[in-house]
């Protein structure tokens, strides 16, 4: 769904189910597009199991070729709701780093 000039802000809640009663741990995203419907994959990959590459890495050992985790879940999507996903993560971005912005005395 794309939005259109006459869109309107609502309050909306958004009550749990079983399923997604519990916040679930991501460390790894994938954006995907087939057919037109936009795939965000949200993924765990055991941050020992990273550690221990970032360490390889710096020893000047090879890297793997792949690396296994886990999916958390996955979200598809139009291409209007993800362009609107990326207008509130952008807002999120930016009020985060006012925040972060030492204020300045006039």
């Amino acid at each position: 769904m794309g939005e259109s000039e006459d869109t309107i802000a609502l309050n909306v809640r958004l009550k749990p189910s079983e399923s997604s009663a519990h916040p679930r741990a991501a460390n790894y995203t994938n954006v995907g597009i087939t057919q037109g419907i936009d795939y965000l994959d949200f993924g765990f990959i055991e941050p020992s199991l990273l550690a221990a590459i970032a360490k390889a890495a710096k020893n000047g050992q090879a890297a793997p070729k792949g690396l296994d985790g886990h999916l958390v879940t996955r979200v598809a999507m139009d291409v209007g709701l993800l362009a609107r996903l990326q207008q509130q993560i952008q807002q999120v971005l930016v009020g985060l780093r006012a925040a972060r912005k030492p204020r300045t005395k006039d």
